[in-house]
């Protein structure tokens, strides 16, 4: 099971182009409102058309530009789970699902059946979707997917709509029913956590292209792009110039820090995740890199950790970094000024 998207389409103020390919896995696609992931998905839908390219599915080819082929939604056999879910609000539960199953008519009823007891739908199946929760509205969406014997599997923000106490719950269910489903599943977030939780790949999108792509494990741990860095969750970010092979100059929080990986001569930015500080206890030699005094501006406490907001002395700018520590962990880190390390195999180096 496979998925090929190479397309572009413009608009007078924006440009679509992407390109990504997958195979029996979840991509997720990683992105700030407005960067282009809901487009795709409805080019690959065939909801929208693009102005070029080609899609491919399952060996299928659904769109192709030059060849003058575009098949419609129907015939492309995806499975969209959109935002609002889509509902018919004026059939059942029940209904909503029996209406897409393209079985045999003495089979489709014993199909609706196993779907509902699988989502757990049994005690509002003769509801209709109003009557129902956020929760079991997106239930029976996905089940009503399911059964249309999709190709691939589309989800555009599909916890955006729930209450928080809901959004773990659902993300758990979603995750089971993804590692049943054989083939490629594209996921759409901003939120980095469900990203990582859920996904196998990750495409960061950035003003309507994909900057960058991996595993999720190397997209977080060595972004390489500035977008990429900022949606993936890192805080600390300065602009850099490159002095050696192994030395960066990291220009807003004026240190010149030592890093492990060889600095690109693209280099443009540096990044340090906040809570990849490390608090050095003892006075440090003289020839010990990446070690700076600092000063601290603000204290922040959220429910199970502290933020500080600090500067390293040699910055007469005024730019703040973000450093987060577990509460339980901290100690009497609250006061005064301190020492911290840099690791140098914990800084990014950005283009």
């Amino acid at each position: 099971m496979s998925l090929y998207v190479d397309i572009e389409k413009a608009f007078p103020d924006f440009k679509l182009s992407v390109r990504l390919e997958g195979q029996n896995e979840v991509i997720a696609l990683l992105g700030g409102s407005g960067c282009g992931k809901s487009l795709t998905l409805k080019c690959i839908a065939g909801i929208e058309k693009p102005d070029k390219g080609r899609i491919v599915i399952n060996g299928e080819v659904v769109f192709d530009s030059e060849n003058h082929i575009n098949l419609p939604p129907q015939k492309r056999h995806v499975g969209y789970l959109f935002q609002n879910y889509a509902l018919f609000p004026t059939m059942t539960v029940w209904n909503n699902i029996f209406c897409v199953v393209k079985k045999p008519k003495n089979e489709r009823h014993a199909i609706v059946n196993d779907i509902i007891k699988k989502f757990q739908l049994e005690g509002v199946k003769n509801l209709y979707p109003r009557q129902i929760s956020g929760g079991q509205q997106q239930r029976t969406a996905l089940a009503r997917i399911l059964v249309s014997e999709p190709r691939i599997l589309m989800l555009d923000e599909p916890f955006s709509a729930l209450d928080t106490h809901l959004k773990w719950r659902m993300e758990q269910e979603i995750a089971s029913v993804l590692a049943e489903f054989r083939g490629v599943t594209v996921f759409v977030s901003h939120n980095r956590d469900e990203v990582y939780r859920i996904s196998d790949r990750i495409a960061v999108m950035n003003d309507g292209r994909i900057e960058s792509t991996g595993t999720k494990e190397d997209v977080f741990d060595s972004p390489k792009t500035l977008a990429a860095a900022l949606m993936t969750g890192c805080k600390n970010i300065s602009r850099a110039e490159k002095l050696d092979d192994f030395h960066a100059k990291a220009i807003d929080w004026g240190v010149t820090l030592k890093t492990e990986r060889p600095v690109p001569d693209s280099v443009k930015y540096i990044g340090v995740r906040a809570h990849h500080f490390e608090r050095v206890f003892e006075t440090a030699s003289e020839d010990e890199e990446n070690i700076f005094q600092s000063h601290i501006h603000k204290k922040i406490a959220d429910p199970f950790k502290k933020i500080f907001t600090f500067s390293f002395e040699t910055d007469t700018s005024g730019h703040e970094l973000q450093l987060e520590l577990s509460k339980d962990t901290c100690g009497d880190f609250d006061s005064g000024g301190f020492i911290l390390r840099v690791p140098a195999d914990k800084i990014v180096c950005l283009e």
